[in-house]
């Protein structure tokens, strides 16, 4: 059966990295005749410039009919001052909601190599290998009522943090599965000592433990975890967290690593459907310039041949490119150490020659 995967560029860098992770995957098709089908939409700004919304109603059908989406990136600074329903990053907002994608799987990885690009030192970063598994749907970023009233001195804002039993269970599911097939350690993150909803939500996941034997599960403040990712972030296997502390967490443990731009992730629903991008963002002040790092993009297309395309193998074997690129000494500006970096078309022709001597190995 043709599995159909969708291409979302966005906005800036979007752009130029999906340009390289296609030419991947193209060889990947070509290469071992997978039965793909590839179709290309705007989202964020550029879909708002050219038809008026940020996310089509034809982009959105496109994407609930797709088996995998490639996400690039969405925002400017000239979409700022849009209103909350036009700006860009409701792409990304509402293909969450729309597709349900309710796991977001954030791993946070140092090839050693790069172990002076990062901000933390050499002994405490080396080795980092973390999954973060954010919940995406729901928690104060989706939950009602929320608004803004300037009918009343003085006007406030207010919003919802919200989870129901079954929101909890799915997540936390998901991040136990993924303990037992790494190191078998889950840190749950909440601020149980000040908020109603973190008490419910550790005594769920605390419920849930049982059931999980061999997976030693721990509970930490976020405020707490997030000054430990700094100090020893090796203590760590599988974070489990909210959607608010997991968006910071992921943040903080994507910085470890040096560079933003060599890192995936994955948003999955119940049905294995999910949207792939990498955590950079839109980085408008190198766009167009052909510097950006589209590692992470490449590296995204591996995790949907993995969960998405039953293409394990491939995934592998991109994962597998991709250290030896690094081992090989290869460097995009973001990791270079000198001047003599990689301009980003460059970048996967190089995965490709390494993907062509595996085979022939």
């Amino acid at each position: 059966m043709t599995k159909k995967i969708l291409i979302l560029p966005g906005d800036g860098i979007g752009q130029e990295v999906t340009a390289s992770a296609q030419e991947v995957l193209n060889y990947l098709m070509v290469e071992n005749a997978l039965d793909f089908s590839i179709t290309h939409m705007d989202v964020g700004g550029t879909a708002y410039e050219k038809h008026g919304s940020p996310l089509p109603a034809n982009v959105l059908a496109e994407a609930k009919a797709s088996d995998a989406i490639l996400f690039g990136a969405v925002g400017a600074p000239q979409w700022d001052d849009l209103d909350w329903d036009h700006r860009p990053e409701q792409a990304l907002l509402g293909l969450r909601k729309e597709l349900e994608l309710f796991a977001n799987l954030r791993p946070a990885f140092l090839f050693n190599e790069l172990a002076s690009a990062s901000p933390i030192k050499n002994h405490i970063i080396e080795n980092l290998d973390i999954l973060i598994v954010r919940e995406l749907t729901g928690g104060v970023y989706f939950g009602e009522p929320r608004g803004l009233v300037t009918s009343e001195s003085p006007n406030y804002a207010f919003n919802t943090m919200i989870y129901n039993e079954d929101e909890i269970r799915r997540i936390a599911k998901v991040a136990f599965e993924a303990a037992q097939k790494r190191n078998g350690k889950l840190c749950s993150v909440e601020k149980a000592n000040v908020l109603e909803v973190s008490k419910f939500w550790r005594a769920i996941v605390t419920d849930m433990a049982k059931d999980y034997p061999d997976v030693e599960l721990s509970h930490q403040l976020a405020d707490n975890t997030a000054m430990q990712l700094v100090l020893n972030p090796n203590q760590f296997d599988v974070i489990v967290a909210s959607n608010l502390f997991g968006d910071i967490l992921s943040d903080i443990a994507a910085t470890l690593s040096g560079s933003i731009g060599m890192l995936p992730s994955a948003s999955l629903n119940s049905t294995s459907q999910g949207m792939y991008e990498p955590c950079h963002g839109s980085a408008p002040d190198i766009a167009g310039q052909n510097i950006a790092n589209p590692i992470a993009m490449i590296a995204s297309l591996a995790m949907a041949l993995k969960y998405s395309l039953n293409e394990v193998t491939l995934a592998e074997r991109i994962d597998n490119a991709i250290k030896t690129f690094i081992a090989n000494g290869h460097r995009t500006k973001d990791i270079s150490t000198d001047n003599n970096s990689l301009n980003t078309n460059e970048v996967a022709p190089l995965i490709i020659e390494i993907l062509k001597n595996d085979s022939t190995n």
